[in-house]
């Protein structure tokens, strides 16, 4: 896959989406951009996909102690 930043990815996005919606492309550019935007969605993805996987959060307990433990997408404390 290209080698692009997050917002480089959404932004190529969204303007391919606009394209789409806009309905003045034949057949075969409305195929080719959607699969441009196909292939945009999984480089978000994966991107957002490694970004969490090093997201750390510190957590302070009762005591005043600070701790540091992997971020869980918000469901709750791990173990």
């Amino acid at each position: 896959m290209t080698d692009y930043r997050y917002e480089e990815a959404i932004n190529k996005l969204e303007t391919i989406t606009a394209r789409l919606e806009k309905g003045d492309l034949t057949l075969e550019e409305a195929l080719a951009l959607f699969e441009e935007g196909i292939k945009l969605t999984k480089i978000c993805s994966k991107i957002l996909d490694e970004a969490e996987g090093k997201i750390e959060v510190l957590v302070k307990d009762l005591n005043g102690n600070i701790s540091l433990k992997e971020f869980n997408g918000g469901l709750g404390e791990i173990g």
